[in-house]
């Protein structure tokens, strides 16, 4: 049964998250029904992350099998055309290997935050970016993420439902640099607990705005104590920017 792997970019404003549920409209469950559309077949598409409600993608992974060969131009075509309206595109398709796994095969996942930093208002990206009406610390800012890089017991910057069965993850990399008016702040792991990104960048913001030294970022991370992070970041300026793997895949 040949597998295809695809790369998909979506504005989760108006969905639930990527996972498909009851609760309302899914970017999973979108893809699946467009896929249902020009092959008449009903497909799990398993993607690389589970994005939360609001959470956008740029570089987003998926797979999924059909019962016969398709060109993938004509899968991406077709499956853009059916997607229509949701804000959802397929940006390329290939054939992949059966064994080829999206999620489990990942190598890494890039996370984008983006933070407007700035008196005035977003006007065209109220849903894209985090409005923070005040000028940050971006040095500041950037020490305080060095400090907690590597392996770790993340629980701090944890959402008290996470299902992972255990909060030791290793950080490559958190960067936070000035590009115009907006703060960046870039996350790099092999895999992320549940609202890590997002718990890590509002404890970050208080580093910026002069709450926090930039020493309390890694005394909450060794604290491994769930009060001690900073206000969550809205879901609104989070990326998933791109995933990587194993170049056989």
């Amino acid at each position: 049964m040949p597998r295809y792997r695809i790369t998909i970019e979506y504005d989760g404003t108006g969905f639930v998250g990527w996972q498909e549920q009851a609760s309302g409209p899914t970017v999973q469950a979108a893809i699946a029904d467009a896929i249902y559309k020009f092959s008449g077949e009903r497909v799990a598409v398993k993607g690389a992350g589970r994005t939360d409600s609001g959470v956008h993608a740029l570089g987003q992974v998926a797979h999924f099998d059909l019962s016969k060969e398709w060109e993938p131009f004509r899968i991406q075509e077709a499956a853009n055309f059916h997607l229509k309206p949701h804000p959802i595109a397929v940006v390329s398709c290939s054939p992949t290997s059966p064994d080829f796994d999206a999620r489990f095969d990942v190598l890494s996942r890039r996370y984008l935050y983006r933070i407007l930093s700035r008196r005035a208002r977003p006007a065209l990206d109220q849903q894209r970016v985090w409005w923070v009406p005040t000028r940050l610390d971006v040095d500041r800012m950037h020490a305080a993420a060095q400090s907690i890089l590597g392996l770790h017991d993340f629980t701090t910057f944890r959402a008290s439902l996470c299902q992972a069965k255990s909060p030791r993850k290793t950080l490559d990399a958190l960067r936070v640099s000035q590009v115009g008016e907006e703060v960046h702040i870039e996350a790099v792991a092999r895999s992320f607990l549940h609202n890590q990104v997002r718990s890590m960048v509002g404890s970050l913001k208080l580093v910026g705005d002069g709450k926090w030294p930039p020493a309390e970022m890694k005394a909450a991370l060794l604290a491994a104590d769930r009060s001690r992070c900073g206000p969550v970041a809205p879901a609104c300026g989070l990326y998933l920017v791109e995933v990587t793997y194993p170049s056989l895949n």
